[in-house]
């Protein structure tokens, strides 16, 4: 955490500087570029010193063919490297901002859940997309410009020193006079520039948070207050690119005055030098074609500051990102005994700062049994299930596999144990062979894949279709029925033979006969492996070995149906209101 205060501390350019360098681009490929541009830039320097002798030696006799063709060739060159040098940079440019982005989405996928929690997504996308477009356009689009124009305006000082050093030091007027405009203008630039990125990313957050729920939004007759609500972040990015572009207006206009002047000295310095004879007129010719050297680069020095501003706002978001803590993926051990108890001692659980959703709790969970988990909504049991798959930590106890905490394990291993169905049962895009193989990194043939379909009671309707496991499910499996994804969770839970199997409500939001359908497939999957089960229906947990009744995130009770029947009074209400149970006499 000190780490990352100390560099969200830096300066912006340091915090830039340090993220190009972490992509580690190729110094050969850098090296190769910047010689093409120096000599490029030397080559270029020669042209008003070529200039300067014609104009002071002109006659039609001077003119040597060979000097013309030698003229002519050191142009070509000189354009042929200039290009191959921009090449390079941009090649360089692209491999840095692919490499920035490999590393923000390989951390984007190791963040916790509470990250997420805490984040929208769509701001979260937004930079791993606007953020490191800013970025790109940086490097590939300037940055040739910016180093190409430091060795110009460089070597065009040392020539005109030569030339004339009291026109020279004139000329270093328009420095400070630059330095006065672009300094405060720089840094409005830079505040207006963290505004937009911000503003960018929450607008891009309502865009996908409308549209992935487009169907609410229209059953709820919500588009004009979404459209509202769209308009304000449309509003906001036009202020913001009003203030962003007055900047710009500002800035061309006002280096341009520098410049102007600064001609207009030079012209009528450089004039009365050449009446009295301090200077030829090919020397002045050549002071003004070196100046023209120095001005041009000026200008893309002035479009590469602004752009830079942009950039480092854009890099302290996406360093907060990549400094951000991760999940722990650098413990090697693995399970090597899942057949044994899990052991919940002593838990407790908040999120963040609010009233604990888990209050000390202590169960056991036998190897090869089944634990129902029932209560009210809102009693904490979905939150233990997302301890057991270690999306968080909890604040108090400990969860063991035997006398093994579970956090001593890898990630990778101890999930791979874990076979979860929730009510939900996530789709992503894509085909019914993709889900129900997702996340498998071996190649699955079709016979293993018809088998764990027919034993979800997918293939029944799998087979109907005229694309069958290529089907097309659409976004988050809309073309589906609920059954249809829940079976197809089943069959993903059953290719991936867990040992131990974490069912959330995974029959709750079904009609009858699907559910039927769903609860003779879970069956199936719970034989043999360590199952827990969150249900609101008592009639699919009844012959459960144990069941433990949540109520405020504590365990009221614990024991079998009929013992919870005879022993626990709200558990009693549940199982006469569900399943009609006669009050004993």
């Amino acid at each position: 955490m000190k780490e990352m205060e100390d560099t969200i501390k830096q300066p912006g350019w340091r915090q830039f500087v340090r993220l190009v360098k972490q992509t580690k681009p190729s110094k050969l490929l850098l090296c190769i570029a910047l010689v093409l541009s120096v000599s490029t830039t030397i080559v270029g320097l020669l042209v008003p010193l070529f200039t300067k002798n014609l104009i002071n030696d002109f006659s039609l006799s001077s003119l040597n063919t060979g000097k013309i063709i030698l003229l002519v060739v050191a142009m070509l060159i000189q354009a042929l490297a200039s290009g191959i040098s921009i090449y390079i940079l941009n090649h360089i440019g692209q491999s840095v901002v692919a490499g920035i982005r490999d590393r923000l989405w390989k951390k984007l996928l190791v963040l916790p859940v509470s990250y997420y929690d805490e984040n929208q997504t769509g701001e979260t996308v937004s930079r791993m997309t606007n953020d490191t477009a800013v970025v790109k356009g940086l490097i590939t689009d300037h940055l040739a410009n910016f180093l190409t124009g430091i060795i110009s305006i460089i070597g065009s000082i040392i020539v005109l020193l030569i030339l004339d050093w009291k026109m020279t030091l004139l000329m270093f007027i328009a420095i400070p006079l630059s330095f006065v405009i672009l300094f405060p203008l720089g840094k409005k630039m830079h505040k207006v520039s963290k505004g937009m990125q911000d503003e960018t990313a929450k607008f891009t957050s309502v865009i996908q948070q409308v549209l992935s729920e487009v169907r609410l939004v229209k059953a709820s007759n919500a588009e004009k207050i979404e459209y509202e609500n769209g308009k304000k972040g449309i509003t906001e990015l036009f202020q913001f690119g009003l203030k962003e572009a007055k900047i710009q207006a500002m800035i061309a206009p006002l280096i341009g005055l520098v410049i102007m002047l600064l001609l207009v000295v030079i012209l009528g310095y450089g004039g009365m030098r050449v009446s009295s004879g301090v200077l030829t007129a090919g020397d002045l010719v050549a002071f003004i074609m070196y100046l023209f050297q120095i001005v041009m680069p000026m200008g893309q020095l002035t479009t590469f500051f602004t752009q830079f501003q942009k950039a480092t706002g854009a890099t302290e978001r996406i360093i907060s990102i990549l400094e951000t803590v991760e999940e722990e993926h650098k413990i090697k051990q693995e399970v090597k005994n899942v057949n044994q108890p899990i052991n919940v001692e002593h838990v407790s659980f908040s999120y963040g700062d609010a009233e604990p959703v888990l209050k000390d709790i202590s169960f056991s969970v036998d190897s090869g049994k089944v634990t129902a988990i029932v209560g009210p909504s809102g009693s904490g049991k979905t939150t233990l299930f997302s301890l057991l798959e270690r999306y968080y930590q909890p604040q108090e106890g400990e969860i063991r596999l035997g006398r093994e905490s579970i956090h001593h394990f890898s990630l990778l291993s101890w999930r791979s144990q874990i076979g979860y169905v929730s009510q939900e049962s996530p789709i992503v895009s894509g085909t019914i062979r993709d889900n129900i193989c997702y996340g498998l990194d071996r190649k699955v043939d079709e016979a293993d894949l018809y088998r764990v379909a027919k034993m979800a009671y997918a293939d029944q309707f799998i087979t109907e279709l005229p694309q069958g496991f290529d089907t097309e499910v659409g976004e988050r499996g809309i073309k589906l029925s609920g059954g249809q994804r829940q079976r197809i969770a089943i069959a993903r839970a059953f290719l991936r033979d867990p040992k131990i199997l974490m069912l959330d409500e995974a029959t709750s939001s079904l009609d009858s006969k699907s559910e039927l359908v769903v609860q003779q497939a879970l069956q199936n999957l719970m034989k043999g492996r360590t199952t827990l089960v969150i249900a609101h229906r008592l009639s699919t947990v009844i012959d459960a070995d144990q069941i433990l009744f949540f109520e405020k995130g504590k365990i009221t009770g614990q024991g079998t149906h009929e013992e919870l029947v005879q022993s626990h009074t709200l558990y009693r209400e549940f199982a006469n209101q569900q399943l009609r149970m006669k009050e004993p006499v």
